[in-house]
């Protein structure tokens, strides 16, 4: 039995959709063409800016297509926001590990949300042939995301830290053995001649790196939304708009990331939650009798996990920072 798939994504709607975001991210390069550290000032500024505009395009939906749409849309931006605070962590990790100058991060994660982007048009496309081949394709999408739901949630409650081994990456190791790398950083260029023949600079180890992760975050991500909407416009419109603002949010969130501790079990649960969703709703189509969660239910359960764990985390470590700043001999029995 196949899926049929509706969408209110005409020919024109994506024509300026895909323009728009040709143009943002245009400027995005423009911006980061001259290496510059970034201030707090000019991240909050773009950041704010970044988040205005899914506002106002769920708005627009509400206006031309009904409250079902921008629901759904707003559902789904808020789960890719949290997932992609995920990619910001390991993104941190990445350029961490590559020592890449502060300088230099903006142009790296702009590399990155273009891969990223690229990768979920692929595989929201490849999904959406999937979904018209079949309900089974349900079943699929949240089979795979229960399986990453009790991964992520084994590896928080064992306390394993998430670690990037660069050593240990296929794609780097490849590049390393086909191409001469330079030992500094020659500002944003990716390759540079040196000794009459071309050669790599760290800053395209870095970069490729980023991509490498990419593909792994969208192998969640996109099921997840499909999760929420079937509509293949809307999936796409909320990876573009969570994905957007990232370079902006890495640099306002660079000193929050490591304080939420619990936000990969809220991840945990949200992408367990969708994952349910999506059996059910598969199961929906065979026994009628099986309930489905509707899309309001979904928001307010992703929002109040959210909450939780932000809240948790913070409880945590103000009590980590009262029992460090207690003397030593003089803590609770």
């Amino acid at each position: 039995m196949s899926a049929d798939i509706e969408t209110i994504g005409s020919p024109g709607l994506w024509a300026f959709s895909v323009a728009v975001l040709a143009l943002l991210l245009g400027l995005d390069f423009v911006l980061t063409r001259r290496p510059h550290k970034v201030r707090m000032r000019e991240a909050v500024g773009w950041s704010v800016f970044y988040l205005a505009l899914p506002a106002v395009f769920g708005v627009y939906l509400w206006a031309a297509f009904g409250s079902a749409p921008a629901v759904e849309f707003f559902t789904g931006y808020v789960v890719e926001k949290s997932l992609s605070v995920d990619n910001l962590f390991v993104f941190m990790l990445l350029l961490s590990a590559f020592a890449v100058p502060s300088a230099l991060a903006q142009r790296v994660l702009l590399y990155g949300i273009v891969g990223a982007l690229v990768l979920r048009a692929i595989f929201i496309a490849l999904g959406a042939a999937v979904l018209q081949s079949g309900t089974w394709a349900f079943l699929l999408f949240g089979a795979i995301l229960i399986a990453t739901a009790v991964k992520i949630i084994k590896d928080a409650l064992g306390g394993r830290e998430q670690k990037v081994d660069i050593s240990s990456m296929r794609t780097v190791r490849l590049l390393r053995r086909f191409m001469p790398v330079t030992d500094d950083y020659r500002g944003s260029r990716l390759v540079v001649h040196e000794g009459g023949r071309r050669a790599l600079t760290p800053l395209a180890l870095a970069v490729v790196a980023v991509f490498a992760t990419d593909i792994v975050f969208a192998v969640d991500s996109v099921p997840a939304v499909y999760g929420v909407t079937q509509d293949p416009f809307l999936v796409f419109a909320t990876n573009v708009f969570a994905l957007l603002g990232l370079r902006a949010l890495y640099f306002v969130l660079l000193g929050v990331l490591a304080k939420l501790r619990h936000l990969n079990h809220g991840l945990g649960v949200i992408l367990a939650f969708i994952g349910i969703k999506l059996v059910l709703h598969w199961a929906h189509g065979i026994w009628a009798w099986v309930p489905q969660i509707p899309t309001l239910v979904s928001l307010g359960v992703i929002i109040a996990v959210l909450a939780m764990v932000t809240v948790t985390s913070l409880h945590a470590n103000r009590r980590e920072a009262e029992h460090a700043s207690r003397p030593a001999g003089h803590g609770t029995p």
